[in-house]
């Protein structure tokens, strides 16, 4: 079981991939969707809330601090925020779990199992490399969703589909992206 987050940062296209290999490889995962990530997926695509939830084998509301992944007893093997915001990053970083997708993370993390947290900003200012830093410490991965240029992407799909099977490496799921030394 996978928990998936998505939060309100851009990227909403990645969160969307994933969830969609994840489906058609038949892995169990969790969705939570933050209010902002909602309108922001209108911005961004073309798919609407209930298309995207049907992706996931279960649903939960960002405000439902009752539902199994706030809790530990909760069996999951990882949790992917993507894309992640630079408040939730804060939030998950001093511990501020005010909404079930911090604290799935706190879970996550108090659980030691894997977080990944695809975090959408750029510049980083030092407030942002620090909360990275302390939850890097903390074993969490922050991977950033930088293109491979090696890949020679012809659209931004092509980019989209590589990094995101960058983050099924992390999870230690096969997929078939272009790797270094293959092109």
């Amino acid at each position: 079981m996978i928990i998936i987050a998505i939060t309100g940062a851009t990227g909403i296209p990645l969160a969307i991939e994933l969830l969609m290999i994840l489906k058609e490889k038949s892995i169990e995962t969790e969705l939570i969707i933050s209010n902002v990530a909602k309108k922001v997926i209108g911005l961004e695509t073309d798919y609407n809330l209930s298309e995207i939830t049907k992706l996931a084998t279960y649903y939960y509301e960002e405000n439902d601090l009752t539902a199994p992944p706030a809790s530990g007893s909760h069996l999951f093997n990882s949790m992917v925020i993507i894309p992640c915001t630079m408040k939730t990053l804060s939030a998950i970083s001093h511990g501020y779990a005010d909404n079930l997708i911090t604290r799935a993370a706190d879970v996550t993390i108090k659980e030691k199992r894997n977080l990944i947290l695809v975090v959408r900003e750029s510049p980083f200012s030092v407030i942002h490399l620090k909360n990275m830093l302390n939850l890097a410490k903390l074993g969490a991965i922050i991977a950033p969703p930088i293109p491979s240029y090696y890949i020679k992407p012809k659209n931004v799909d092509e980019i989209t589909k590589q990094i995101v099977g960058r983050i099924l490496d992390l999870l230690n799921i096969d997929n078939n992206i272009k790797r270094w030394g293959e092109i």
